[in-house]
Formats: C-alpha cells, sequence, structure tokens
C-alpha cells in the first residue's frame, strides 16, 4: 500500500464520517480552512450555515468553531496539523478553553507526512502544546478502521477532543478502549506503541522479553494500565510516540511514581532542527523509530 494510497483511505473514512454526521445531526457543524473543503462542495451547499470554509485563515476557524459551540452546536474544525494546532493556538486557549467549551479539532498530515512542502507543513510538537491545556481527549489512530469510531466518539460528546491523523498505518486494526491493549507479555520490561508505530515496535521487539502495550487513546493517559503492565518491583519502560519525543514522559512518572522505574522516551527529535525532504520512512529513520533503529534502542536500553 502507497503513502498516497493510506493517505486518502484515513481522510476518506473522515470525510465519509462528517458527511453522513452533518446530515443526520443537526447539532453537527464543520469549519475548514481551505484544505479538504472540496470534498464537502455538495454538503455546504445542503447545509451552509453549518459547513462552513474560512480559507486560509485559521485563528478565524477556531474562533468559529468557538461561537458554534456556545450555540450549541458541535463543532468539528479541519486542517494540517501546523495549521489546526499551532498556529492557532491562541485561539483554541482562549475560544474553546477559557470560554469552557467542546469542539473535535481533526488533523491530517501527521508530525511529517507531507513533506515535499517542508517545514511549514510539520508539526510534531502538537500533542506536547495541547498538553498545557486542561481537558482535552487525544486519539491518535494507528489504522483507518479506528478513525470512524472515535470520530463518532468525539462527535457524540461536548468536550474538547483531538483527532490526530497521519498518512502511516499499522497492517491490522486494533479493537479500542480508552486504555492500553496488551498485545505481548514479557518481564524484561514495558513497550508502550502509540498510533501508528505499532508495525515497527512489534518488529523491533520480536525477539525480546516485553510486555506491547498499544495506545490510540494518549489522553487520558492509562496510567492504571501502565502501573498493571509494569508490576510493583522495578519496572523499565520504553515510550515510542509517533510525535515528539518524551511528550508522555510526565504521565509515566506520575503513573509509576512510588515504583521505582527507568524510562527510554522515543519519538522525533529534540535536539536538532530538521530540514530534510525525502520520504517519510527517511525520516523515521533519522529520528530513531524506524523498526532497525528501535530494535538496537530497546534492546541497549535492557541490556
Amino acid at each position: 500500500m502507497t503513502a498516497q494510497v493510506t493517505r486518502t483511505l484515513m481522510r476518506t473514512v473522515f470525510i465519509d464520517t462528517m458527511i453522513d454526521a452533518v446530515a443526520t445531526d443537526s447539532r453537527v457543524a464543520l469549519v475548514t480552512a481551505d484544505i479538504s473543503s472540496w470534498s464537502f462542495d455538495d454538503l455546504r451547499a445542503e447545509y451552509p450555515e453549518r459547513v462552513i470554509n474560512v480559507g486560509i485563515r485559521e485563528q478565524a476557524m477556531i474562533g468559529i468553531a468557538g461561537g458554534l459551540a456556545l450555540t450549541g452546536h458541535r463543532p468539528v474544525a479541519h486542517t494540517y496539523t501546523p495549521f489546526l494546532i499551532e498556529r492557532p493556538f491562541e485561539q483554541i486557549k482562549i475560544c474553546l478553553n477559557h470560554q469552557d467549551v467542546g469542539a473535535v479539532l481533526v488533523s491530517i498530515g501527521g508530525s511529517y507526512d507531507d513533506l515535499p512542502r517542508g517545514r511549514t507543513h510539520q508539526a510534531p510538537g502538537d500533542v506536547a502544546l495541547l498538553d498545557t491545556l486542561p481537558g482535552w481527549t487525544v486519539h491518535v489512530p494507528g489504522h483507518e478502521d479506528e478513525v470512524e469510531p472515535l470520530l463518532r466518539k468525539a462527535l457524540a460528546g461536548d468536550d474538547r477532543v483531538y483527532l490526530r491523523l497521519s498518512d502511516k498505518v499499522h497492517s491490522e486494526p486494533v479493537p479500542l478502549s480508552g486504555e492500553f491493549t496488551v498485545l505481548r507479555q514479557g518481564g524484561a520490561g514495558v513497550v508502550v506503541a502509540v498510533g501508528p508505530v505499532l508495525d515497527d515496535v512489534l518488529a523491533a521487539t520480536a525477539a525480546l522479553d516485553v510486555t506491547v502495550l498499544y495506545a490510540s487513546t494518549i489522553r487520558p493517559f492509562d496510567r492504571a494500565g501502565l502501573r498493571r503492565a509494569a508490576g510493583a518491583a522495578r519496572a523499565n519502560v520504553v515510550l515510542v510516540e509517533p510525535y515528539l519525543r518524551g511528550t508522555s514522559a510526565p504521565e509515566v512518572a506520575e503513573a509509576l511514581a512510588d515504583v521505582p522505574h527507568r524510562l527510554l522516551a522515543l519519538g522525533t527529535r529534540r535536539d536538532q532542527e530538521v530540514r530534510a525532504y525525502g520520504k517519510a520512512a527517511d525520516h523515521d529513520r533519522l529520528h530513531g523509530i524506524d523498526a532497525e533503529s528501535l530494535a538496537g534502542s530497546i534492546s541497549e536500553f535492557l541490556g
């Protein structure tokens, strides 16, 4: 499966679900900032008051979402990751959090899916940035079949939800729950795989005696699930996230506050500005989150 096909499948699930949701639930509204807006042209013609494209005005998009929430709607805002989280962050802070209203933010592009467009379309720090605000649920699906149920659940609520879509998917969907899913059990350590890094984690740990936990929902963090997997004795924990390295390290520390433990946090690098283009697989290697690099790092950590 090529990256383009994978992206089309992931995006199509979101688009199809939103078309149905707007048509069947008068509470649901959609605000876009040009990205994917053409996919909703017919829907916008039928429901112009609830399907709005603001153009390249991402701050206005979040402001409008906040206003829709104040009038009783369930707004969904959608665009590329950096334009959804980083550019309008002040509006997220004020129009959603400070006003204490809910919305569903749905991004595409992951950390670095659209490499030909350069650094402007990359946002590995998105989840870490949202962590500075209270009350956010963060879903990081790793397979296209996980997208619709997570989105449907978000649409049914009133809280603040971030759904982070990416091109990269793992080979098989994992049954969803709000808790970490145990895929393997072992005695040498616990490896937490978040969303689309799962296949690389499974390949990297195939010969290791470790427990592998899978997370498609990373906020709230399943502290109880990690504690069960780690046990009461000294624990070795490896955290593999498809965004900024160490984003969930404070959550691990809170979960195991009274358990002696060691943590290896893996994800996109913090120590340098990446100016390369290339392909996503090249960036996975650069950041050390491809299967071969993960195998080396985890094996060395476990000793």
